[in-house]
């Protein structure tokens, strides 16, 4: 059995790789641009809305950009899940990687193609902490460290071998998991190129003749199947080393920009792509609904004696309580159209029940604390200010959050996994606990250090009801609490 390689692909797929100019540089080699930005790049140029093929450049000095040479580019890309009930399970190889490019040890290939008439594109996603302002970026004639450096010297490169000209700008479109990417990336760039003393006149080049735009990407990418990967050698009937899995589900949102959406029309062939003119209801949606809903379940369901997201959406009591938490409480908080909410809190549950993917509770309930204020808050400030009405759910599952802290799952002693100065204070909490649920609620609502605000303000009721809900729960446990709450 042969490593997937140029011959492998034509006696597989009965083609030669495709020969296609680079018009997209994509810094980052890792498996979620692989498993997300490179399957829609595949998929516009199968569909012909492109015609581009991609210059993979490895940020850090360790990485994968020698192994997928090993392999000429290519790799498998399956996708597992449920799409519209039915369980779907996909394989393809993806063959749109042109070139690998180390630029620590290729750096002038890596600045050559600021030179390229065919260059369009920059795609990255080189981690939340890969869009920052290094100031020991000073010498260009090596690789710079950072992501905004390097795409700085490849910028300088381009302006000065174009003369200024303003239609050799580039689209640059960020991937990374920040707020407004695009524009926090303009930011470093320029702040970098001041540090740097650089002339002023590239650096309204790059602010003016550049395009950027800022995203959401959405897709859970497992990786690499490690436990499956002899089954995938016989179905494939080649070797292949960075085989990425990720599940059907995809959302790619990005800031309406003219530029952009010429170059790269990603919303033109059936893919789940928005451009927006506000992507904030958008990264609100995710995170009140996807990453709420986790947070929401975790104490419930783990105290209930429940391991996994799938096995606690399938359990009809906890099933009933997320679904309730996110159509009831989370949706009607959400400026977007209410088809689309219904659409995107479906497949939100759909998700959570595919069967290729173990999603441990606990492996979710790490920073538990700081989860629920960024996760749950919104959804609960937003609700009241709303509706003037307390959201039940929430207030439940701030009770859970509480007796979570307790430590303990029947007579087993919980691993929390949180900054320390929280769990110390959780544990003050419950050491300093003498029966009285009303002044436990009080004083855990009233962390203003963990929340920002004394969250008893919020509403008249809220005291009373949360500590109503973790009486129940410390008395009678979870199991019976949650099937109370939900049964009414």
């Amino acid at each position: 059995m042969e490593l997937i390689n140029k011959k492998v692909y034509k006696e597989v797929c009965g083609k030669d790789k495709p020969e296609r100019p680079i018009k997209i540089m994509q810094f980052g080699e890792g498996n979620f641009l692989r498993a997300f930005v490179d399957w829609i790049i595949q998929n516009l140029n199968d569909a012909g809305a492109i015609n581009s093929n991609v210059a993979v450049v490895q940020p850090m000095p360790f990485g994968r950009v020698k192994e997928l040479g090993l392999q000429d580019g290519l790799y498998t890309l399956r996708l597992e899940g449920i799409d519209k009930g039915e369980k779907v399970k996909s394989s393809r190889v993806i063959d749109v990687i042109g070139d690998l490019i180390n630029p620590f040890e290729q750096y002038e290939h890596y600045l050559s193609y600021g030179e390229s008439e065919d260059l369009q594109i920059v795609i990255s996603n080189t981690t939340e902490a890969g869009i920052a302002v290094d100031p020991t970026d000073t010498d260009f004639t090596q690789c710079p460290k950072s992501y905004p450096g390097k795409l700085l010297a490849l910028l300088k490169r381009r302006y000065d071998h174009f003369n200024g000209d303003m239609t050799k700008g580039l689209a640059i479109i960020p991937c990374e998991l920040i707020d407004d990417n695009g524009d926090e990336l303009y930011r470093c760039l320029t702040e970098l190129a001041r540090i740097n003393k650089m002339d002023e006149k590239f650096i309204t080049w790059m602010q003016t003749a550049c395009h950027y735009t800022s995203t959401l990407v959405d897709r859970i990418v497992p990786g690499y199947p490690r436990n499956e990967i002899e089954d995938i050698r016989k179905e494939t009937g080649y070797i292949d080393d960075n085989v990425v899995k990720g599940e059907i589900f995809h959302l790619w949102v990005l800031k309406k920009e003219e530029y952009v959406q010429k170059v790269l029309p990603a919303d033109s062939t059936g893919l789940n792509v928005i451009f927006a003119d506000d992507i904030h209801p958008y990264k609100q949606r995710k995170v009140k609904i996807l990453n709420g809903s986790h947070t929401a379940m975790v104490p419930v369901a783990y105290l209930a004696g429940i391991d996994t997201v799938g096995e606690a959406v399938n359990d009809p009591t906890i099933g009933k309580y997320v679904h309730d938490f996110v159509f009831n409480e989370v949706n009607p908080t959400i400026a977007l159209p209410q088809d689309q909410m219904v659409a995107f809190a479906n497949s939100v549950i759909e998700r959570y029940k595919n069967p290729y993917i173990r999603h441990e509770l606990m492996s979710i309930a790490l920073n538990s604390t700081t989860k629920f204020r960024t996760r749950i808050m919104p959804t609960l400030e937003d609700y009241i200010r709303i509706t003037g009405n307390l959201p039940q759910h929430v207030c439940f599952s701030f009770a859970a959050l509480v007796e979570f802290h307790k430590g303990l799952r029947g007579d087993q002693k919980i691993a929390l996994n949180d900054d320390p100065a929280l769990l110390a204070h959780w544990a003050k909490l419950w050491a300093e606990f003498d029966g009285d649920y009303l002044e436990l609620a009080k004083k855990a609502l009233g962390w203003v250090e963990a929340w920002e605000i004394d969250m008893n303000t919020l509403h008249k009721d809220i005291t009373a009801t949360v500590a109503k809900y973790l009486e129940d729960m410390d008395k009678n446990g979870m199991k019976a609490a949650v099937e109370r709450f939900v049964n009414g």
